[in-house]
């Protein structure tokens, strides 16, 4: 964490339901069951949840169908609150999605939710995927939709339909239809070779956004368009840009006398705020990015850094060693009422405001280790989640029940890996990339 100056010293939205080529069709909900009357729900307000037995068979139809079930089965998995059940002790399989189960088969496994599918290719080529999710023991179904879309698109609909059962079962909103755009790293540890790079938050898809010829850091997504702000370090000097990563599209968000660290974007996207380094010291500033306006919010002899809004854009939080060490601090959007909010032992910094206003999440440096962990916004009930050698770069999926984060190893073939945890702290999965990866930021849902 050092001084917590992203690794230098140390919202995209998500792809909207309908973007260029890849269309997915909403069909119409089949025979769908009221809330009241579901006997199975998982109740994540608790802090201590069990996961639900829950059975996902091949869906029936094509051989996409098996993939289609297997990502389903993953994404619910990695959630934490779902206990996927072993396809080998199944006494039905591979059941259509037009036909009712026998639920005698399922509650003798202690199945508490069915999910059943077909997946099937139209005529004009495309795939049409269908599912139902069934109340084991009320005998009953709970929800159902079918989708079409180009049968490369396969992986998006199990997104999308894992995110419909989570939603349908804990009454949020799920997280999987959506992407990670993070710091790829590559070659010998001391000339690493650093792109920007965007996948699904499983790790698949990955597609590289720069060439490696710069340096670059601190993805963020845009909350309102297919836009990421990074910092990338030419010929010496660190600029902030905009890349639309739909188009490929580059703009220099301006030039900024000093260095400059850590652009977020305001939760309209309309403007960013950004910590700006001169003669020693760093403070934040807030630029409007449709007239390139620059307003500074602090003014200390110190390293301010970090900034990110909260959700209703009236607050700030940020990191400051204004008080001899690194800390975080919180203040209104434009500046005034600056007051600290982490009181515990050790340093704080990377503060990212959860999307549901109530959590911050932190990178806490304490007896030479590093943890992640979230406080309340006053700071108070914090929680570690994750600790060891190095743990940093903290980001939210959209429903601010899961983060993912970076954590480095040690030695000459040590490098950063991507971690994804949820807010219990006991569900920690590393995410898959094709080389090192850091500085992960999550895209948010669309609706």
């Amino acid at each position: 964490m050092q001084t917590m100056l992203p690794r230098l010293n140390a919202s995209l939205a998500q792809a909207s339901r309908l973007v260029g080529a890849f269309v997915i069709f909403l069909g119409a909900v089949i025979g769908l069951a009221s809330p009241g009357h579901a006997l199975i729900e998982i109740d994540i307000r608790q802090g201590n949840v069990q996961p639900m037995p829950i059975a996902i068979p091949d869906f029936s139809g094509s051989a996409e169908g098996a993939q289609i079930a297997r990502v389903i089965e993953a994404d619910l998995k990695r959630s934490g609150l779902f206990a996927p059940l072993d396809k080998t002790t199944f006494l039905e399989k591979n059941l259509s999605s037009s036909s009712s189960p026998s639920f005698a088969n399922w509650t003798v496994l202690n199945a508490q939710a069915l999910v059943t599918g077909t997946v099937t290719q139209e005529a004009d080529g495309r795939l049409k995927a269908e599912f139902r999710l069934w109340d084991v023991f009320a005998g009953k179904q709970m929800t159902g939709q079918q989708f079409f879309t180009a049968p490369k698109n396969w992986r998006r609909v199990a997104h999308i339909i894992a995110d419909a059962i989570y939603e349908r079962l804990t009454g949020e909103k799920g997280y999987f239809d959506t992407r990670i755009v993070f710091v790829d790293e590559s070659g010998p540890k001391a000339n690493r070779v650093k792109r920007l790079a965007i996948m699904d938050q499983d790790g698949a898809n990955v597609r590289y956004l720069t060439d490696g010829r710069d340096l670059v850091l601190t993805p963020r997504f845009s909350p309102t368009r297919q836009e990421i702000t990074y910092m990338a370090l030419e010929d010496g000097q660190p600029k902030v840009y905009l890349l639309n990563v739909e188009t490929g599209r580059r703009s220099n968000v301006g030039q900024f006398p000093g260095m400059s660290f850590s652009s977020r974007f305001s939760p309209d996207g309309l403007s960013i705020v950004l910590s700006l380094q001169q003669a020693g010291d760093a403070n934040i500033y807030r630029m409007d990015l449709r007239n390139g306006k620059i307003t500074r919010l602090t003014n200390s002899a110190s390293i301010d850094t970090s900034p990110t809004f909260s959700p209703d854009g009236r607050q700030i939080a940020f990191e400051s060693d204004r008080g001899g060490k690194q800390q975080i601090y919180v203040m209104n959007a434009d500046g005034s009422g600056v007051k600290r909010i982490s009181f515990g032992k050790g340093r704080y910094g990377t503060p990212v405001w959860s999307p549901r206003g109530d959590l911050i999440a932190f990178t806490k440096q304490y007896k030479g280790q590093f943890q992640i962990g979230v406080m309340k916004t006053d700071g108070s009930r914090e929680r570690i989640l994750a600790d060891g050698y190095h743990n940093e770069g903290p980001t939210w999926a959209p429903n601010g029940r899961v983060l993912m984060f970076f954590r480095e190893s040690p030695g000459a073939n040590g490098g950063p890996r991507l971690f994804s945890i949820d807010l219990t702290g006991r569900n920690e999965y590393r995410v898959p990339t094709p080389a090192f990866g850091s500085d992960p930021a999550w895209s948010p849902l669309v609706d």
